[in-house]
Protein backbone atom coordinates (compact mmCIF):
# COMPACT_ATOMS: atom_id res chain seq x y z
CA UNK A 1 0.00 0.00 0.00
CA UNK A 2 2.95 2.28 0.98
CA UNK A 3 4.60 1.49 -2.30
CA UNK A 4 1.01 2.54 -4.19
CA UNK A 5 0.52 6.04 -2.16
CA UNK A 6 4.07 6.56 -3.09
CA UNK A 7 3.33 5.88 -7.05
CA UNK A 8 0.13 8.16 -6.28
CA UNK A 9 2.40 11.19 -5.04
CA UNK A 10 4.26 10.68 -8.16
CA UNK A 11 1.08 11.67 -10.11
CA UNK A 12 -0.24 14.00 -8.11
CA UNK A 13 2.96 15.82 -8.83
CA UNK A 14 3.10 15.27 -12.68
CA UNK A 15 -0.87 16.60 -12.99
CA UNK A 16 0.53 20.02 -10.86
CA UNK A 17 3.36 20.19 -13.71
CA UNK A 18 2.41 21.76 -17.02
CA UNK A 19 3.67 19.41 -20.07
CA UNK A 20 4.14 16.70 -17.36
CA UNK A 21 1.39 14.01 -17.93
CA UNK A 22 0.04 11.67 -15.17
CA UNK A 23 -1.01 9.56 -17.23
CA UNK A 24 2.57 9.10 -18.51
CA UNK A 25 3.70 8.59 -14.66
CA UNK A 26 1.22 6.08 -14.31
CA UNK A 27 2.25 4.16 -17.45
CA UNK A 28 6.23 4.41 -16.48
CA UNK A 29 4.88 3.14 -12.98
CA UNK A 30 3.36 0.05 -14.19
CA UNK A 31 -0.27 0.90 -12.87
CA UNK A 32 -1.98 2.49 -15.90
CA UNK A 33 -4.08 -0.47 -16.68
CA UNK A 34 -5.06 -1.05 -13.41
CA UNK A 35 -6.39 1.76 -12.60
CA UNK A 36 -7.85 2.47 -15.93
CA UNK A 37 -9.74 -1.19 -14.70
CA UNK A 38 -10.45 -0.02 -11.42
CA UNK A 39 -12.32 3.26 -12.90
CA UNK A 40 -14.30 1.01 -15.53
CA UNK A 41 -15.07 -1.62 -13.44
CA UNK A 42 -15.91 0.30 -9.69
CA UNK A 43 -19.51 -1.11 -9.32
CA UNK A 44 -19.53 -4.64 -11.18
CA UNK A 45 -15.60 -5.28 -8.95
CA UNK A 46 -16.10 -2.63 -5.76
CA UNK A 47 -13.75 -3.93 -3.32
CA UNK A 48 -10.72 -4.95 -5.82
CA UNK A 49 -10.93 -1.50 -7.43
CA UNK A 50 -11.19 0.66 -4.40
CA UNK A 51 -7.58 -1.14 -3.04
CA UNK A 52 -6.22 0.14 -5.85
CA UNK A 53 -8.18 3.78 -6.21
CA UNK A 54 -7.80 4.15 -2.50
CA UNK A 55 -3.80 4.11 -1.84
CA UNK A 56 -3.27 6.03 -5.43
CA UNK A 57 -5.97 8.38 -4.63
CA UNK A 58 -4.33 9.25 -1.12
CA UNK A 59 -1.10 9.99 -2.88
CA UNK A 60 -2.82 11.81 -5.30
CA UNK A 61 -4.53 14.29 -3.45
CA UNK A 62 -1.31 14.95 -0.72
CA UNK A 63 0.96 15.64 -3.83
CA UNK A 64 -1.43 18.55 -5.07
CA UNK A 65 -2.14 19.69 -1.39
CA UNK A 66 1.43 19.98 -0.49
CA UNK A 67 2.92 19.89 -3.83
CA UNK A 68 1.32 23.00 -5.14
CA UNK A 69 3.69 25.10 -2.84
CA UNK A 70 6.80 23.12 -3.08
CA UNK A 71 6.45 22.48 -7.36
CA UNK A 72 6.32 26.59 -6.78
CA UNK A 73 9.49 26.97 -4.85
CA UNK A 74 11.32 23.85 -7.01
CA UNK A 75 10.64 26.33 -10.33
CA UNK A 76 11.48 29.69 -8.55
CA UNK A 77 14.47 28.64 -7.51
CA UNK A 78 16.15 25.53 -9.38
CA UNK A 79 13.90 25.29 -12.60
CA UNK A 80 16.25 23.82 -14.88
CA UNK A 81 17.54 20.69 -12.26
CA UNK A 82 13.11 20.22 -11.83
CA UNK A 83 12.95 20.34 -15.54
CA UNK A 84 15.33 17.46 -16.36
CA UNK A 85 13.75 15.55 -12.53
CA UNK A 86 10.56 14.77 -14.64
CA UNK A 87 12.59 14.46 -17.88
CA UNK A 88 13.82 11.51 -16.53
CA UNK A 89 10.86 10.63 -14.61
CA UNK A 90 8.93 10.09 -18.05
CA UNK A 91 12.05 9.14 -20.14
CA UNK A 92 12.29 5.73 -17.28
CA UNK A 93 9.00 4.80 -18.89
CA UNK A 94 10.09 3.84 -22.18
CA UNK A 95 11.85 0.90 -21.28
CA UNK A 96 8.41 -0.63 -19.97
CA UNK A 97 6.52 0.35 -23.24
CA UNK A 98 9.09 -1.01 -25.46
CA UNK A 99 8.23 -4.30 -23.58
CA UNK A 100 4.69 -3.94 -24.77
CA UNK A 101 5.31 -3.30 -28.52
CA UNK A 102 8.60 -5.78 -28.32
CA UNK A 103 8.58 -8.97 -30.83
CA UNK A 104 5.99 -7.22 -32.83
CA UNK A 105 6.57 -6.34 -36.59
CA UNK A 106 6.26 -2.67 -36.63
CA UNK A 107 3.76 -1.27 -39.25
CA UNK A 108 2.73 1.81 -41.47
CA UNK A 109 -0.20 2.51 -39.15
CA UNK A 110 1.60 2.17 -35.57
CA UNK A 111 4.28 4.71 -37.22
CA UNK A 112 1.70 7.05 -37.82
CA UNK A 113 0.45 6.98 -34.47
CA UNK A 114 3.36 7.35 -33.08
CA UNK A 115 3.54 10.70 -35.27
CA UNK A 116 0.45 12.13 -35.08
CA UNK A 117 0.36 11.80 -31.08
CA UNK A 118 3.93 13.14 -31.27
CA UNK A 119 2.74 16.33 -33.08
CA UNK A 120 -0.66 16.64 -30.71
CA UNK A 121 1.56 16.89 -27.81
CA UNK A 122 4.26 19.72 -29.48
CA UNK A 123 1.21 21.27 -30.99
CA UNK A 124 -0.19 21.62 -27.55
CA UNK A 125 3.10 23.21 -26.43
CA UNK A 126 3.63 25.34 -28.70
CA UNK A 127 0.23 27.12 -28.50
CA UNK A 128 1.78 27.65 -24.51
CA UNK A 129 2.54 30.97 -25.47
CA UNK A 130 -0.75 32.19 -26.54
CA UNK A 131 -2.66 31.39 -23.04
CA UNK A 132 -3.60 34.43 -22.78
CA UNK A 133 -4.83 35.75 -19.42
CA UNK A 134 -5.82 33.90 -16.29
CA UNK A 135 -9.25 33.41 -15.77
CA UNK A 136 -11.17 34.60 -12.96
CA UNK A 137 -12.43 32.43 -10.17
CA UNK A 138 -15.20 33.34 -8.19
CA UNK A 139 -19.04 31.35 -6.96
CA UNK A 140 -21.38 32.34 -9.62
CA UNK A 141 -24.33 30.70 -11.30
CA UNK A 142 -21.91 30.73 -14.79
CA UNK A 143 -19.04 30.02 -13.07
CA UNK A 144 -20.17 26.78 -11.38
CA UNK A 145 -20.98 25.52 -15.10
CA UNK A 146 -17.72 26.62 -16.14
CA UNK A 147 -15.60 24.91 -13.57
CA UNK A 148 -17.50 21.86 -14.40
CA UNK A 149 -16.43 21.91 -17.84
CA UNK A 150 -12.98 22.80 -17.08
CA UNK A 151 -12.88 19.91 -14.80
CA UNK A 152 -13.73 17.67 -17.32
CA UNK A 153 -11.56 18.82 -20.19
CA UNK A 154 -8.96 18.67 -17.30
CA UNK A 155 -8.96 15.22 -16.03
CA UNK A 156 -9.50 13.70 -19.60
CA UNK A 157 -6.24 14.95 -20.68
CA UNK A 158 -4.73 13.97 -17.15
CA UNK A 159 -5.43 10.76 -17.89
CA UNK A 160 -4.70 10.12 -21.25
CA UNK A 161 -0.56 9.56 -21.20
CA UNK A 162 1.87 12.09 -22.29
CA UNK A 163 -1.07 14.84 -22.52
CA UNK A 164 -0.61 17.12 -19.47
CA UNK A 165 -3.94 18.07 -17.96
CA UNK A 166 -2.27 21.20 -16.49
CA UNK A 167 -0.97 22.16 -19.85
CA UNK A 168 -4.15 22.44 -21.09
CA UNK A 169 -5.33 24.23 -17.68
CA UNK A 170 -3.03 27.14 -18.38
CA UNK A 171 -3.74 27.36 -22.44
CA UNK A 172 -7.33 27.87 -21.02
CA UNK A 173 -6.38 30.30 -18.43
CA UNK A 174 -7.36 28.25 -15.36
CA UNK A 175 -4.10 26.92 -14.35
CA UNK A 176 -2.71 29.46 -12.44
CA UNK A 177 -6.36 30.31 -10.97
CA UNK A 178 -6.98 26.71 -9.82
CA UNK A 179 -3.10 26.64 -7.86
CA UNK A 180 -3.75 29.22 -6.12
CA UNK A 181 -7.14 28.56 -4.91
CA UNK A 182 -5.68 25.04 -3.92
CA UNK A 183 -3.00 27.24 -1.97
CA UNK A 184 -5.92 29.86 -0.19
CA UNK A 185 -7.84 26.33 0.37
CA UNK A 186 -5.00 25.53 2.69
CA UNK A 187 -4.22 28.68 4.23
CA UNK A 188 -7.78 28.73 5.37
CA UNK A 189 -8.00 25.29 6.29
CA UNK A 190 -5.13 25.88 8.69
CA UNK A 191 -6.59 29.32 10.01
CA UNK A 192 -9.71 27.57 10.91
CA UNK A 193 -11.60 30.07 8.06
CA UNK A 194 -14.82 29.08 7.67
CA UNK A 195 -16.32 31.56 5.49
CA UNK A 196 -13.03 31.53 3.16
CA UNK A 197 -13.31 27.72 3.36
CA UNK A 198 -17.15 27.75 2.25
CA UNK A 199 -16.17 30.55 -0.96
CA UNK A 200 -13.40 27.83 -1.89
CA UNK A 201 -15.82 25.37 -1.38
CA UNK A 202 -17.98 26.72 -3.99
CA UNK A 203 -14.84 26.99 -6.45
CA UNK A 204 -13.43 23.88 -5.95
CA UNK A 205 -16.31 21.27 -5.53
CA UNK A 206 -17.84 22.14 -9.05
CA UNK A 207 -14.37 21.48 -10.11
CA UNK A 208 -13.86 18.19 -8.75
CA UNK A 209 -17.11 16.97 -10.22
CA UNK A 210 -16.06 18.11 -13.48
CA UNK A 211 -13.01 15.98 -12.69
CA UNK A 212 -14.58 12.76 -11.29
CA UNK A 213 -17.07 12.97 -14.24
CA UNK A 214 -14.20 13.50 -17.13
CA UNK A 215 -12.27 10.49 -15.43
CA UNK A 216 -14.81 7.45 -15.85
CA UNK A 217 -16.00 9.02 -18.83
CA UNK A 218 -12.11 8.98 -20.48
CA UNK A 219 -11.42 6.11 -18.78
CA UNK A 220 -14.61 3.54 -20.17
CA UNK A 221 -12.97 4.81 -23.84
CA UNK A 222 -9.46 4.18 -23.31
CA UNK A 223 -10.49 0.64 -22.14
CA UNK A 224 -12.13 0.08 -25.59
CA UNK A 225 -9.56 1.42 -27.40
CA UNK A 226 -6.54 -1.10 -25.28
CA UNK A 227 -9.33 -4.16 -25.90
CA UNK A 228 -9.86 -3.97 -29.35
CA UNK A 229 -6.06 -1.77 -30.86
CA UNK A 230 -3.45 -2.77 -28.32
CA UNK A 231 -0.77 -2.45 -29.95
CA UNK A 232 -1.52 0.93 -31.95
CA UNK A 233 -2.69 2.51 -28.62
CA UNK A 234 0.88 1.60 -27.34
CA UNK A 235 2.53 3.33 -30.07
CA UNK A 236 0.21 6.07 -29.85
CA UNK A 237 1.51 6.58 -26.21
CA UNK A 238 5.11 6.21 -27.00
CA UNK A 239 4.79 9.11 -29.68
CA UNK A 240 3.40 11.10 -26.31
CA UNK A 241 5.99 9.90 -23.94
CA UNK A 242 9.07 11.07 -26.29
CA UNK A 243 6.73 13.91 -27.07
CA UNK A 244 6.67 15.41 -23.68
CA UNK A 245 10.44 15.87 -22.42
CA UNK A 246 10.16 17.99 -25.73
CA UNK A 247 7.05 20.06 -24.40
CA UNK A 248 8.51 20.57 -21.29
CA UNK A 249 11.90 21.81 -23.21
CA UNK A 250 9.61 24.33 -25.21
CA UNK A 251 7.30 25.48 -22.56
CA UNK A 252 10.77 26.67 -20.81
CA UNK A 253 13.09 29.64 -20.88
CA UNK A 254 16.49 28.81 -18.68
CA UNK A 255 18.65 31.92 -19.83
CA UNK A 256 22.55 31.40 -19.43
CA UNK A 257 23.55 27.93 -17.66
CA UNK A 258 26.14 27.69 -15.38
CA UNK A 259 28.31 24.22 -15.38
CA UNK A 260 27.39 23.43 -11.94
CA UNK A 261 23.57 24.03 -13.12
CA UNK A 262 24.37 21.78 -15.98
CA UNK A 263 25.83 19.27 -13.97
CA UNK A 264 22.69 19.44 -10.95
CA UNK A 265 21.20 18.92 -14.40
CA UNK A 266 21.99 15.31 -15.24
CA UNK A 267 22.01 14.41 -11.67
CA UNK A 268 18.38 14.65 -11.25
CA UNK A 269 17.67 13.73 -14.94
CA UNK A 270 18.93 10.30 -13.41
CA UNK A 271 17.31 10.66 -10.44
CA UNK A 272 14.27 10.75 -12.12
CA UNK A 273 15.03 8.08 -14.45
CA UNK A 274 15.98 5.60 -11.64
CA UNK A 275 13.09 6.65 -9.09
CA UNK A 276 10.66 5.55 -12.39
CA UNK A 277 12.26 2.44 -13.47
CA UNK A 278 12.17 1.47 -9.64
CA UNK A 279 8.38 2.44 -9.31
CA UNK A 280 7.91 0.98 -12.83
CA UNK A 281 8.99 -2.54 -11.05
CA UNK A 282 6.66 -5.12 -10.50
Amino acid sequence: MVKDILKGVVMGIANIIPGVSGGTMAVSMGIYDRIIHAVTHLFSEFKQSMKVLIPIGIGIVLAIVAGARIIECMFGNIPFQTNLLFIGLILGGLPAMGKKVKGNRIKVSYILAFLLFFVLVVGCASLEGNSGTAAELSFSFINVFKLLGIGVIASATMVIPGVSGSMVLMILGYYEPVLGMVNQFVDHLKEFDLQGLIGDCGVLIPFGIGVVVGIFVIAKLIEIVFEKWPLLAYWAIIGLIVASPVAILMMNEFGTLQIMTILTGVVALAAGVLVSLKLGEE
